[in-house]
């Protein structure tokens, strides 16, 4: 295990390696306590024989679930489980991955939740489009081939009529499933100086929003590819963003990246 500290705009943590770099591209899963789903979700992606298209690397916030038990991990295909020990919440989580994705040199990084909700058998979908020159690709279950299964009322009015529409006009780019975190980032737009995303501004959603509209406004490619987002029909949805507290944040995070209030100090 390899202890990671004091790295600016990176939160502490720890990294265990089970396997070596095998891949151009690695796949990023944030997760904290999602218990059986990251399970169920990591044997759906060695049936599809993702660990041999992309390196997965788990970003967890501090699991006490059992779920992060390393054998299990490993007999999955798990490449490495890096553990926040510092402080933040998703965006942390998303800065370490970041970090440690680039100082192992990938080209390019995926990221998906770890609720079990996306079809983690899209993963070459991203990686065509990665091989192509897409700077973001953005995954949506909104365009033809992609699919939302059970989704919320009130999510799919939300994500619509706000968060999409908005998102877009700040990037200049129509987007359709702009609080989808079924991504790909090529090493170009990561690096690159004016994007800047191991800040410590990105503690929440914030370094979502800011990767949503910050490729186009730079005039880097991005596109979107279809994916499938199931949401359990007879459970509570899984989901980090709860009552009016965490509504209100993540529109607060939406404005201020219309502003452009998380754009690098020139």
């Amino acid at each position: 295990m390899n202890e990671y500290k004091n790295i600016p705009g990176v939160p502490d943590f720890t990294a265990v390696e089970f396997l070596p770099r095998r891949s151009a591209c690695c796949l990023l899963i944030p997760v904290i306590n999602e218990g059986a789903r990251i399970l169920a979700e990591l044997d759906r992606a060695r049936a599809a024989g993702v660990p041999e298209l992309a390196d997965i690397l788990i970003c967890d916030g501090g699991s006490t679930d059992g779920s992060m038990e390393a054998a299990g991990l490993a007999a999955r295909g798990v490449n490495g489980l890096l553990t926040k020990t510092g402080a933040g919440r998703q965006g942390a989580q998303l800065r370490m991955g970041i970090y440690y994705a680039l100082e192992r040199g990938y080209e390019g990084v995926l990221t998906i939740d770890g609720n079990n909700k996306d079809s983690i058998e899209s993963v070459p979908l991203f990686l065509e489009k990665l091989g192509e020159g897409f700077d973001l690709v953005q995954g949506s279950r909104f365009i033809k081939g992609g699919r939302a299964v059970n989704t919320p009322t009130s999510r799919w009015l939300a994500v619509r009529l706000v968060h999409a529409p908005l998102i877009s006009l700040a990037a200049r780019h129509w987007f359709t499933d702009t609080t989808n975190a079924y991504r790909a980032y090529s090493r170009a737009y990561l690096t690159h100086p004016e994007v800047q995303p191991l800040r410590e501004i990105f503690a929440g959603y914030e370094l979502l929003a800011y990767l949503s509209v910050r490729a186009t406004q730079l005039g880097l490619k991005a596109c979107e590819v279809p994916v499938e987002r199931a949401y359990p029909k007879a459970e509570p949805t899984p989901t980090k963003i709860k009552g009016l507290r965490g509504n209100s944040n993540l529109l607060r995070i939406l404005f201020a990246a219309l502003a452009g209030k998380y754009a690098p100090k020139q």
